[in-house]
């Protein structure tokens, strides 16, 4: 199995001093830093916006993967962009014109990407695939972190590492949800790892290896 890339969701970090907790997971091996941005509307939940990510970037030299949920993403691509998203995932029903969204992305020199909440089919992203950097899988209901894997969203990214290879394209697959050392081997087929709470509460380097390996 080759080795994951892990993108540790600072959801679950501790905000209070999220400059410490970047260098930790930095120290740890983490490859990417994944960020939860929640309108309110477009989940039931309020997180962070762009200048936290704009914070974040000034102190970590890891990738920002940045994952948009939230309304009409296109209203703030480029503020977001600027703030020093490196990757910028939207999901396909927050917007009219999503691949007007996703060329823009990359018109703004990020990398874009789409995600599949739970029950998106994966149909209504095929159109969109050479649009995009990074199809995300959510294997949890997007809003709140602690949630249990979804087992029957496994199906989603094998279909994904199928389309790629037939399609030739070159789209990272990313998980995010209930990721740990039980739900890993399920994931065998994605690229990337996204975890929040199995690594903020547990020890950071032991839990990332895990996850890598």
């Amino acid at each position: 199995m080759a080795t994951k890339l892990v993108a540790p969701s600072i959801l679950s970090a501790d905000f209070a001093n999220l400059e410490k907790e970047l260098k930790a997971i930095a120290a740890a091996g983490a490859d990417w830093v994944h960020v939860d941005v929640m309108d309110g509307h477009f989940v039931p939940n309020i997180t962070i916006g762009i200048p936290v990510v704009r914070a974040l970037k000034k102190v970590s030299s890891l990738p920002l993967d940045v994952h948009l949920m939230i309304e009409k993403p296109e209203r703030y691509i480029e503020d977001f962009v600027k703030a020093g998203s490196d990757y910028l995932t939207i999901h396909v029903e927050a917007t009219d014109k999503p691949r007007e969204v996703l060329r823009k992305i990359r018109s703004l020199g990020a990398r874009a990407g789409l995600t599949l909440r739970p029950g998106t089919p994966i149909e209504e992203i095929l159109p969109l695939l050479d649009e995009v950097d990074l199809v995300l899988v959510m294997t949890v209901e997007p809003g709140f972190g602690g949630q249990s894997f979804l087992h029957d969203q496994v199906e989603k990214i094998k279909q994904l590492k199928v389309v790629r290879m037939q399609k030739n394209l070159n789209y990272l697959i990313e998980v995010d949800g209930g990721v740990n050392d039980k739900t890993v081997n399920a994931c065998c087929d994605a690229d990337v790892l996204v975890a929040g709470s199995y690594i903020f509460n547990g020890d950071y380097t032991k839990t990332i290896g895990l996850l890598k390996s």
